[in-house]
């Protein structure tokens, strides 16, 4: 036998070889499943915001006319600002918080128990329960409203500060906080972990302040948990609908609700405007993600980490 054809033999019967073929072999149904649903979906929906519903009773594909009333539009750029804006306030803010909740979490005290169990609650119930919290605690006539006129500090609960149904979006941010904190917290608390205190006392031995230990050593070990939760949270705050919809200022609509409001048309041409707004909002979310990641990428290579 050819010393080339018993070198591929063994290799092909190593069990390594095998051992890949099997994991192959187990994830198939599973990488079917995805790329059949996921992967369909997005083919599809990319289809008919280029004109192409035939069950419709609509076949312009390819025509951008769709793309083109939406983005000559000046509503579509107020609303893409209005989603963006929600986004990235929301991520930040639950980043500013779970930054330090995750180190006080990584800490050991008496109650470091409770402290855990109420920081992981929020995950534990559904957004539309966090919305209707809001609407009772937040609302004109809701529970913060009735207290300030209880204590005098208003006439009557109705000349409370308008929180909900403003376009500052107060009540939708705060919904995205309460909701992505906990998340935020134990991915970065579980980092913290992994790293384990030895750098941090190190640090401490020679010498570093708080301040220091924080800047130079505390948060570029994070750093990775810090960008992939906020990547997470950002993806769904742009992408959210319920919030947006329910505590939201009306006209002009975030993206997501525009979307739906172009769905719930009778008319199914409008359905097809709405798969643009959605397309759209997934082009510009992926711009903004890649940019991200790409930043930090940077930002890592120049420390020397890549």
């Amino acid at each position: 036998m050819p010393k080339a054809l018993s070198a591929h033999s063994n290799i092909s019967a190593s069990p390594a070889f095998m051992q890949n073929l099997r994991d192959i072999a187990e994830i198939t149904p599973l990488l079917v499943v995805l790329l059949g649903l996921f992967g369909g979906a997005v083919v599809l929906g990319v289809l008919q915001s280029f004109g192409y519903a035939p069950w419709f009773g609509i076949n312009e594909f390819p025509t951008t006319e769709y793309y083109e009333r939406l983005w000559l539009s000046s509503d579509f750029w107020v609303s893409l600002g209005l989603t963006l804006y929600y986004g990235f306030a929301a991520t930040l803010i639950g980043l500013v918080l779970s930054v330090p909740l995750s180190i006080a979490l990584s800490k050991k005290f008496k109650a470091s128990r409770l402290f855990g169990a109420l920081i992981r609650l929020p995950l534990m119930v559904p957004y539309t329960v966090g919305i209707a919290l809001a609407l009772v605690m937040l609302g004109n006539g809701g529970l913060l409203s009735r207290i300030s006129a209880g204590l005098g500090l208003i006439d009557d609960p109705s000349q409370f500060v308008q929180i909900l149904k403003t376009h500052w979006g107060c009540g939708i941010i705060a919904v995205y906080v309460w909701k992505q904190v906990p998340f935020m917290t134990l991915t970065l608390s579980a980092v913290l972990a992994r790293k384990g205190e030895d750098t941090v006392e190190a640090a401490m031995v020679l010498g570093a302040s708080s301040r220091q230990i924080f800047w130079r050593v505390t948060l570029p070990q994070i750093m990775p948990g810090i960008v992939s939760a906020s990547l997470i949270c950002f993806a769904f705050n742009i992408g959210a609908f319920e919030a947006p919809f329910i505590l939201g200022g009306g006209y002009p609509d975030t993206l997501p609700v525009l979307a739906w409001r172009y769905f719930q048309d009778a008319n199914y041409a409008f359905q097809l405007q709405g798969m643009a707004v959605v397309v759209s909002l997934a082009l510009v979310s992926g711009v903004f993600l890649g940019a991200y990641l790409l930043g930090y990428r940077r930002w890592e290579r120049a420390r020397g980490r890549v």
